[in-house]
């Protein structure tokens, strides 16, 4: 039986990683995950349940997380693997900046890494996948066959945040972008608990000034090279 080829992509937020990775396993017949959509579901049901604003919210969501079922189900509507968060797809609602300045709280909880860590693990234990995040290459999957990591220039990454939120009806100032996106890159990569930081043999891929195309072709080209 060939091995499964497993992808690991990772970078900073906004540098287009879920992009790479969806066009990547489209173009390789590879399954997609977004660990990402996982942590953000997480937290947008701690904010549906007023976790963050109770003393003991925290303690509450870890005795709740076998109560949390999350799943990539096939939206009929879109076209597209989507997140759902105990039966309900989530996807819009978990893309919103209320999310945003939560999920590096959520991220950063030791047994909730855990738990989704273990849950990631296993997608690939059986099949191939392209799967983004920020410890993707360093703790879920550190023998992937390529790793890539994502970076680009802030001015860029806040561009097309803003055009995103844009583009979905979110009426959001560049100034709470930019300091958002400061704020998560600081929480995810000093976190106590697998942080953000780039893999050793990772490829990486700074796309502040190359297109999507040109990105997928690089990436194209380095998984040739492993083939």
């Amino acid at each position: 039986m060939t091995k499964p080829l497993i992808i690991a992509i990772d970078g900073y937020s906004s540098t287009g990683k879920s992009t790479m990775a969806k066009e990547l396993a489209k173009r390789l017949g590879l399954s997609y995950v977004d660990t990402g959509a996982m942590y953000r579901a997480v937290a947008l049901y701690a904010l549906r349940n007023n976790l963050f604003n109770l003393e003991k919210g925290m303690d509450i969501l870890l005795n709740s997380l076998d109560n949390i079922k999350l799943d990539f189900v096939f939206n009929p509507q879109t076209k597209k693997s989507e997140i759902s968060l105990n039966g309900e797809i989530v996807e819009n609602e978990i893309r919103g900046m209320e999310v945003s300045g939560k999920v590096s709280e959520i991220a950063k909880i030791p047994q909730i890494r855990k738990k989704l860590v273990s849950e990631q693990q296993q997608m690939g234990s059986s099949k191939g996948l392209v799967m983004d995040g920020r410890d993707i290459g360093t703790v879920v999957f550190p023998n992937a066959d390529l790793k890539i990591f994502m970076t680009a220039r802030e001015d860029v990454r806040v561009d097309r945040r803003f055009k995103e939120l844009q583009a979905s009806g979110k009426s959001i100032s560049r100034e709470d972008i930019a300091e958002n996106i400061a704020k998560r890159d600081f929480q995810d990569s000093d976190r106590e608990d697998s942080p953000l930081k780039m893999a050793e043999d990772a490829k990486i891929l700074d796309n502040s000034d190359k297109g999507q195309e040109e990105q997928l072709q690089m990436a194209l080209q380095w998984v040739k090279e492993i083939s």
